[in-house]
């Protein structure tokens, strides 16, 4: 029983998988951090972008009908 639980200490292959979550997650929260206050800045120009679309279907579909 005292072997099994010393080569249970010993093994490193959940402490691989671990710090690879580790580092996977403070990877995630960098980007969080550094997305952040760009978030406002992207929500308008996606929403500039968004306007930019329709206006244009608009322009189209009203040259196909004739208006």
């Amino acid at each position: 029983m005292k072997q099994q639980l010393l080569l249970f200490l010993k093994e490193e292959d959940g402490v691989t998988a671990i710090e690879y979550g580790l580092i996977a997650g403070l990877i995630a929260v960098a980007l969080l951090v550094a997305l952040g206050p760009l978030g406002d800045s992207l929500k308008t120009l996606f929403n500039n972008i968004k306007a930019k679309v329709l206006d244009g279907a608009a322009t189209a579909a009203e040259s196909t009908t004739g208006s």
